[in-house]
């Protein structure tokens, strides 16, 4: 008789199926209208998210309160959502028609607005990426919260320890405390948060701002605040679902509108029988690339182009950047602001009305029927497919084609090989949890970056349900085994579905549309303090950037 094996799942394994689990979970969640994380309903949620341990969210599973992965969640959920008992998830519902005055993150755009003391109402009209990477925040913050709880609750009466009553009395101060006082509230907070004195105070003043510089000490009170009151009174945290949001959600609402307003846009310029060509990137890099240095050569006289991109990009020049931005308007582009509630700017340039002895691209050859260049901000994972699939449909108005020549997609992603800065050229996306797989012909090639100096990585890579549902076990497994995956962002596959169905299915837009992919390391999940929750790329990120920029400008201007 054979022995039977005893089969036991690797941590890959293991972690691909929490994923699953919380993705059927949150779906489920939503359908049923609410739900509370602390309660029974979100279990299965938190039994999930602990047993992923996303690299992202560090020490999650630990005694110890994770402070970097903290930081980097406060700063994409929307300031007082701490002290909220109740957070209701809403479509676009009139709110911004109100008195209410809109609370946007920091780090995501979207509509928040602060209800009453307990209420803070969250617009999604981004689609369910939205939904995942809210909920997956909500849960980490509820269970740094019940950390709290646990090291200052005495029993089950209300007793609080005594760090904890020097913590309230800190925080009531309404007065910016002085060094002493913040130092001495520091101490009892990293007893309360289970890390060193000098641990807190490093990351202490990143949490704060003009208006709140003791933020830190406020978010960890009302964190353990309403954690103890869960306990003590049954006072349970709620997240609801608006019932328009449920009705709304997955029927292309916001895309369809966003879509519409540009192509009506482009009839009203008599541009749409032209070539067409969709760029998906940030609202600055194709104008800079275009004008950028004829607009400023001679006030950065002698310097490369790349210093002047750099310059551009630093948080105090508007002055410059209003200066290209009013050349380029003076020059075929048209600025959409968006209006629709995509939060996804666009920017359409007429290339026959540029001239180009006075633009980084002197040799474009255009062609008779000079082309169009329409210029969308980053989509936010799902919504990539929702913007796509109605922007490549025909104008509903006169049922005419487009004739687009081109979707190319810049992008910033984590990476598996490499550091912050590198450039990842994918041959293919593979949709994480599914294993659906898109492959196609990329236009772009690493080795177009060979000379730049700067490392290029070709392969496949992983299009992922949120930037906090990844830890290194399942990173590993998708980069070391046949998959051979480079790298993981959110909305590639999303990308190629749409310009599939459009190009070979429903036949509304050319079957030879050419594709362009090219990404920009914003992270390496698998090194430890190189993931998303370390900071940002500062300066690092421009050169890559344009890099990618010019490549598929010059393939558009036919250049080279």
């Amino acid at each position: 008789m054979k022995e039977i094996k005893n089969i036991s799942r690797s941590r890959a394994q293991e972690s691909s199926a929490a994923i699953e689990k919380m993705y059927i979970t949150m779906r489920h969640l939503f359908n049923r209208g609410f739900y509370k994380p602390m309660g029974v309903s979100g279990d299965t949620l938190r039994e999930a998210l602990l047993a992923l341990r996303p690299e992202i969210y560090g020490n999650i599973a630990e005694e110890k309160v994770e402070l970097s992965g903290l930081l980097y969640v406060i700063e994409r959920l929307p300031t007082g959502i701490e002290e909220c008992r109740f957070i209701n998830l809403t479509s676009d519902e009139g709110y911004s028609k109100s008195h209410f005055q809109a609370i946007v993150p920091p780090k995501r755009r979207r509509n928040c607005y602060r209800i009453d003391e307990e209420q803070m109402n969250v617009e999604i009209t981004r689609g369910r990426s939205d939904i995942y990477d809210i909920l997956t925040h909500l849960t980490f913050i509820f269970i740094e919260s019940h950390k709290i709880r646990n090291r200052v609750l005495l029993d089950d009466a209300g007793e609080v320890s005594r760090d904890w009553q020097k913590l309230e009395l800190a925080v009531s101060q309404k007065k910016k405390l002085t060094q002493i006082e913040k130092e001495k509230a520091v101490s009892h907070a990293a007893n309360i948060l289970g890390r060193t004195f000098i641990e807190v105070l490093d990351i202490y003043d990143a949490f704060g701002s003009e208006l709140s510089p003791d933020r830190f000490l406020h978010v960890i009170h009302w964190l353990g605040k309403l954690a103890i009151e869960e306990v003590v009174m049954d006072n349970k945290r709620t997240i609801t679902f608006s019932p328009i949001l449920r009705e709304r959600l997955g029927h292309h609402i916001h895309g369809e509108i966003w879509a519409t307003n540009i192509k009506q846009v482009l009839k009203e310029n008599k541009l749409l029988d032209r070539p067409i060509h969709v760029i998906s990137a940030n609202m600055h890099s194709v104008m800079n690339s275009i004008f950028a240095t004829t607009v400023l050569k001679t006030k950065f006289k002698d310097k490369s182009d790349f210093f002047i991109y750099e310059e551009l990009s630093k948080s105090g020049a508007y002055e410059v950047r209003d200066k290209v931005e009013e050349f380029a308007k003076q020059h075929g582009m048209i600025s959409l602001p968006d209006a629709s509630g995509t939060n996804i700017d666009v920017q359409i340039f007429d290339t026959a009305k540029i001239d180009w002895a006075k633009s980084s691209f002197p040799k474009a050859k255009t062609g008779d029927k000079k082309p169009v260049i329409i210029v969308m901000d980053y989509a936010f994972g799902e919504q990539a497919y929702e913007t796509i699939d109605e922007l490549l449909k025909p104008f509903k108005e006169n049922k005419s084609l487009l004739n687009v020549e081109s979707v190319s997609i810049m992008g910033k992603a984590g990476i598996l090989e490499g550091g912050k800065g590198d450039i990842m050229i994918p041959s293919a996306h593979i949709n994480e949890g599914t294993a659906d797989n898109y492959f196609f012909h990329n236009e772009l090639s690493a080795a177009m970056f060979e000379e730049d100096g700067i490392p290029v990585f070709e392969g496949p890579m992983v299009t992922v349900l949120g930037t906090s549902l990844q830890n290194k076990d399942l990173l590993k497994f998708f980069h070391e085994s046949t998959w051979g995956v480079i790298g993981l962002e959110m909305e590639g596959s999303y990308y190629q579905k749409a310009i599939q169905s459009a190009s070979k299915i429903r036949k509304s837009i050319p079957l030879d549309v050419k594709v362009r992919y090219a990404y920009y390391a914003s992270d390496n999940p698998l090194e430890t303090g190189s993931t998303l929750a370390s900071g940002g790329l500062g300066t690092t990120g421009v050169k890559p950037t344009y890099l990618i920029t010019i490549k598929i400008l010059e393939q558009i201007f036919n250049v080279k």
